[in-house]
């Protein structure tokens, strides 16, 4: 078996959603491969709107009081008014994301039809490629962008000498470029900014080199004729990263071409490739070969031809293998270390203003763009979501101060590249969430959790306790004895009282309870491990004891709110109050199997009133029903997110492009083929019937485990785990297992179907059946 690694298509991209993203953490671009008037979509990650802003609201210490008393007496209109004027943000938006410009490029090409068309992206070397034959010439262009050497590549060669013909240059919006002029003969230059003095400058430069031919410049625009071949090198800096941001493009640029086109692929494989391959994924299904003739959109095609009534008429493992292997890709090339985390579109972006800001939007969708890091075994892809995590603090304590005259940091619903920590929009259902940088800090004890990196944790300590520390000061007592938070809203949704109204301020929504009892946690066992519990861990673990548990409503569910309201939207798309289930590990089939069956209740209400209907969240039920062990659910949703919510390039249709549904849902995949809560590794819990031979190479478990698994009729054959730490393993499944490690069988310990052995670090363990 073999994995299917590359995406191919027999036309150019009608538009965004049928073009192939390339990138490299920083850089990106959309190939779309038109055979004459043909261009590349440039990103930088930095690129946004304009600089810092102080947007909290100063008369929040006088209102948020009195709003929190009008929602306790169930005044909900009246404090949801009250809130738009004394809470929200003075201005209403931090920074939103914005293209860098487009690259042009004008072919000559002989008269005639073209023949042969492919465009492809291989995901094995993070090439994209454009090939075609016109008038007995064999044409190729390949496209890929080097994080070693910080430049995007076009390499266009044919099979005859003298037929590269082209024009190229830069084409940018006119209201936000200042200089766009040629260097010399070979190169062009773009310079310009956004948000005036404090705001964000850029530079962008083309080089043109060429072998047989010749290369000048034509106004603002490189001419290259009757070439043999040519690389064209694009660099991009701005004055986000640093100061020598213009001589840095020029700079990247000159080094570049100086190495040449085959030193740079050389350069960029090395790099690109290791990393790829950590982890494969195999499904086998009879009848591949023939679905792998099929292009990527004709196989996306087929599946959309099941109906409701027959919902897995066709199925496709090669396609769900595909997703998994561009999951990965896509985080490899949209965020690297140095770089910004990635944000709603990850880097690739079309659009002035983009959908919802292209933000950072912290009530699901970024910490959803992370949730497949750790597990297929991308641990240090994690960082720049831990550098913004640091870069909001400061912004953060500001916000804890001087809306709630309280410690620690706070952050709302969305923030940006300069660490907003502000109410963002005026929307009541959104707008004022006090929980986003509480579960941004989750993440951080979960890499370790992964990793065990005591000096990370050692490191990161502080943050998480001051994460913590503002709901020490800012929970109150409710009329049971409860402490919870107010004002605040279970994300996006919105409720109906019994007495008809509506609302979505409240107090005390269940996922508010759910994150801070985790983050406490968190706190707490990270005190632990680093030796440094203190009085501070301990009022954690007194006030986690008078957090609201998760409980079970009136249609057998679980409650989204304090109080049992029934939803204005039942099929809404966020299913907040499941954040128990995933990602945390509150909710569990083995440990609380009656609040699993309300989690599932949940799920099935939410389904039959026509939830799951945007990318990211079918991606969430994926994981929901992986945590459930109900493989034939976890299939039936991936195949509805591909069916329904997949554009033709398999990004993520919200509707329009988000990226968090692909990152979900390849964590979901994963979910599936392993898990590792609770101090136990469960091999192939989630496993779909639809995938009964297959395995998994290089997945990664808590405790410091990397594993893989082969499996044959839905049973496993035989699994292999790394330790990197030297953990004590305790492995799930549903039969004794043979435990062997350099040839030498391991004692083993079997209780209630879990097999126990001691490891040794840097050591392998093979297990049979």
């Amino acid at each position: 078996m073999a994995s299917n690694t590359v995406l191919w298509y027999k036309d150019a991209a009608v538009d965004f959603d049928h073009a192939l993203p390339i990138g490299n953490g920083r850089i990106g671009g959309m190939v779309y491969g038109h055979l004459n008037n043909d261009f590349v979509g440039l990103n930088e990650d930095s690129v946004w709107s304009g600089g810092p802003r102080n947007r909290n609201n100063p008369s929040c210490p006088d209102y948020f009081p009195k709003i929190r008393e009008l929602l306790l007496e169930e005044k909900i209109e009246e404090a949801e008014k009250l809130s738009v004027d004394g809470m929200m943000g003075v201005t209403p938006n931090c920074r939103h994301y914005m293209p860098l410009t487009d690259l042009k490029f004008e072919y000559s090409l002989n008269e005639g039809e073209a023949h042969d068309y492919r465009r492809d992206l291989d995901l094995k070397t993070a090439v994209a490629s454009v090939s075609y034959s016109l008038q007995g010439v064999n044409y190729k262009r390949e496209y890929f962008v080097s994080y070693p050497d910080n430049v995007l590549v076009v390499h266009i060669s044919a099979d005859k000498p003298s037929s590269i013909s082209f024009k190229v240059w830069l084409d940018g919006r006119d209201d936000y470029y200042d200089d766009n002029r040629p260097m010399n003969s070979n190169t062009i230059f773009l310079s310009g900014g956004c948000g005036g003095e404090d705001g964000i400058c850029f530079s962008t430069a083309v080089r043109v080199n060429a072998h047989g031919g010749s290369v000048s410049n034509i106004g603002m625009k490189l001419e290259a004729k009757d070439c043999d071949d040519v690389t064209v090198y694009v660099a991009a800096r701005t004055s986000y990263y640093m100061d020598n941001y213009v001589m840095q493009c020029i700079t990247d640029v000159d080094e570049a071409s100086r190495r040449g086109y085959e030193a740079v692929l050389d350069r960029h494989l090395e790099d690109y490739q290791p990393i790829f391959y950590r982890s494969e994924l195999c499904l086998d299904q009879a009848g591949s070969e023939e679905l792998n003739n099929l292009s990527t959109d004709e196989r996306i095609e087929r599946l959309r031809a099941n109906t409701d009534s027959e919902p897995m008429k066709f199925t496709d493992n090669g396609l769900v293998e595909l997703y998994y292997n561009f999951g990965r890709y896509l985080m490899i090339s949209g965020s690297r270390p140095g770089s910004l985390p990635l944000n709603l579109q990850g880097i690739w972006n079309k659009d002035a203003w983009p959908a919802w800001g292209g933000r950072f939007t912290i009530n699901i969708n970024t910490e959803m763009n992370y949730w497949p890091v750790e597990v297929t075994n991308l641990s240090e892809f994690h960082t720049p979501l831990f550098d913004l995590i640091e870069k909001m603090r400061p912004n953060g304590r500001i916000t804890a101060r001087e809306m709630y005259d309280c410690g620690g940091f706070v952050a709302h619903h969305n923030t940006d590249l300069w660490g907003d920590c502000a109410p963002q929009d005026i929307w009541i259902p959104a707008t004022i969430w006090p929980m986003g940088a509480a579960w941004l800090c989750l993440h951080i004890f979960e890499h370790y959790r992964f990793t065990q990196d005591k000096e990370f944790l050692r490191s990161k300590y502080d943050t998480i306790c001051e994460a913590a520390r503002f709901f020490v000061d800012y929970m109150f007592e409710d009329s049971h004895g409860n402490l919870v938070t107010g004002p605040s809203v279970s994300p996006e949704n919105t409720y109906l009282t019994q007495s008809g109204s509506k609302g979505s301020m409240c107090i005390g929504p269940s996922m508010d309870s759910e994150i801070i009892f985790q983050l406490f946690s968190d706190c707490i066992d990270a005190a632990r491990i680093l030796d440094c519990s203190d009085e501070f861990t301990d009022k954690l673990r007194e006030l986690r004891d008078r957090l609201p548990k998760p409980k079970i409503g009136k249609y057998g569910q679980i409650q989204e709110w304090a109080v049992d309201y029934d939803e204005v939207e039942i099929g809404h798309r966020h299913i907040s109050q499941l954040f128990a289930l995933y990602p945390a590990d509150q909710i569990s089939s083995f440990r609380t199997p009656k609040l699993a069956e309300a989690a599932r209740a949940t799920i099935e209400r939410r389904l039959s009133h026509g939830g799951g209907h945007t990318g990211w969240s079918r991606a969430w039920i994926i994981n929901f029903w992986a945590r459930l062990l109900d493989g034939e659910k976890v299939f039936e949703n991936i195949m509805l997110l591909l069916t329904r919510s997949t554009n033709m390039n398999m990004l993520d249709s919200h509707p329009p492009f988000q990226i968090d549904g692909n990152f979900g849902a390849t964590a979901g995949i994963a979910e599936a083929i392993l898990q590792s809560q609770g101090d136990v590794i469960s091999l192939l819990p989630a496993l779909p019937p639809q995938w009964p031979q297959g395995y998994v190479s290089g997945l990664l478990a808590r405790g410091g485990f990397e594993v893989s698994i082969s499996w044959k009729n839905g049973v496993l054959t035989s699994a292999e785990i790394y330790s990197k730490s030297g953990n004590t393993a305790t492995v799930a499944y549903s039969h004794p297992v043979k435990v062997t490690c350099d040839d030498h069988e391991v004692p083993v310990t079997v209780i209630d179907n879990k097999n126990t052995f001691y490891t040794e670090a840097g050591k392998s363990y093979v297990l049979e059946v």
